[in-house]
């Protein structure tokens, strides 16, 4: 057995975010993880054969991991462990460049299944950075290639990350096609597959975000059915913040605080505080969204800022959280501030994906609308009927059609006042 089984092993768990614990569950125990990819145990083919199943690898990869090492394979591993040093530190251009390195190496040395994990790695570190665009055509190039037709497990990661760029860009009708698609193919995988959750979840999202709550809430139950009492604590949390996200989107309150009160347990800062931060600003959003004005709600906010202000985030990140402190003010009857906030967001809207310009511009609409500036809020309101149209947010331009309508109604019944009075009489 080559010496590089063991480094390779503690690669491919890491990229997929598991402990030792998790990938040998019910059958491996830590200490023996731990003995493998310290190559104190040499591994039998049978428990090669499990763990590349449980890791989701596709079938080359087991050829590549049971050969020697050679130099070539000495650079990959080199470059593919400062690729996840760097992305430890979240210094995610470095961490591209590395995994970009890594991936020429493999390519070089004809090991496609390590061309393929290196590459998709610099196509999520893209993605950390808000390169969205660059993030997609990589992406697209793995899903082009046999591996991903080969491997259900590669095809619908590709699927899932391309279908959640387009939902980033605001091109929401083709994340939910690509999404649907990452569904469909992840039908071929074992019950409960991480990554079976993870295509429901991009779905979900980009339904969700299309205003077709309905849909999203029928793939919520679907989505929990392949959760059972062994899920990992992450992952659990995870899927309780996604259900309770289309809850609360769907007006059923006390269904969305459940599941978020559940995913808030769940989720810990100790483990992955980038994640932590993401869920407390789509918590927040979400509350806000539908109204709801409490404690809790802020503290959600406060949650998300400070751990922003820890990650550092990429400027849509440091936009989006400003938006919803911006949102909270306008509920709160502060609607001065809130016209102050959003007017510096929306001057950088456009590092935001169409539908999130969309609502920033509706929210401008809506507090220059109360603070007497109806001329500059139709101007607004403009703006978000275009972004949500472009989007493909059918539901949330009928919302910008109902504020205009008010506007021009108001303006109407101002205008007729004095007619109505008519001319003074002479006394």
């Amino acid at each position: 057995m080559g010496n590089g089984f063991g480094e390779k092993l503690r690669a491919e768990r890491l990229e997929r975010g598991l402990t030792q614990a998790e990938l040998g569950r019910d059958l491996y125990s830590p200490s023996y993880i731990s003995l493998l990819e310290t190559g104190r145990r040499e591994p039998t083919p049978e428990v090669i054969e499990e763990l590349a199943r449980r890791l989701e690898l596709a079938p080359k990869a087991l050829e590549a991991w049971s050969q020697p090492v050679s130099v070539s394979d000495a650079e990959y591993v080199l470059a593919g462990l400062y690729a996840r040093q760097a992305w430890d530190l979240r210094d995610y251009p470095l961490a591209a460049s590395h995994a970009a390195t890594a991936a020429q190496i493999a390519l070089e040395a004809k090991n496609t299944s390590a061309w393929w994990n290196m590459t998709y790695m610099q196509a999520e570190c893209l993605m950390k950075q808000g390169q969205l665009k660059e993030c997609q055509q990589i992406i697209q190039h793995l899903l082009d290639h046999p591996m991903a037709t080969e491997s259900a497990g590669l095809g619908v990661r590709a699927r899932q990350m391309l279908a959640a760029v387009c939902h980033g860009q605001g091109q929401l009708t083709t994340a939910v096609e690509h999404a649907t698609d990452a569904v469909r193919q992840a039908a071929q995988l074992p019950k409960g597959s991480t990554l079976v959750i993870g295509a429901h979840r991009a779905l979900i999202g980009a339904l969700a975000e299309s205003g077709k709550l309905d849909e999203a809430w029928k793939y919520c139950q679907d989505m929990m059915e392949h959760m059972d009492e062994h899920a990992m604590t992450q992952l659990a949390g995870e899927v309780a913040w996604v259900v309770g996200n289309v809850a609360f989107m769907r007006h059923d309150y006390a269904e969305g605080i459940k599941h978020h009160e559940r995913a808030a347990k769940l989720l810990s800062p100790a483990n992955d505080i980038d994640l932590w931060a993401r869920f407390n600003k789509a918590s927040a959003a979400v509350r806000l969204s539908s109204g709801i004005v409490e404690p809790e709600t802020l503290s959600a906010i406060e949650r998300a800022e400070l751990a922003l202000s820890i990650v550092g985030g990429n400027k849509t990140d440091q936009l989006e959280v400003a938006f919803i402190r911006a949102r909270w003010l306008y509920l709160t009857g502060d609607i001065l501030s809130a016209v102050a906030k959003l007017r510096t967001i929306h001057a950088e809207r456009k590092v935001l994906a169409r539908h999130t310009a969309g609502e920033v511009s509706l929210l401008l609409g809506k507090a220059l609308k109360a603070a007497g500036e109806n001329s500059e809020a139709l101007v607004h309101l403009d703006e978000a009927q275009h972004e949500f149209t472009e989007a493909g947010a059918a539901d949330r331009v009928q919302q910008v059609m109902d504020a205009t309508l008010e506007i021009r109604l108001a303006e109407r019944r101002a205008q007729a006042r004095p007619e109505q009075a008519g001319p003074a009489k002479a006394s």
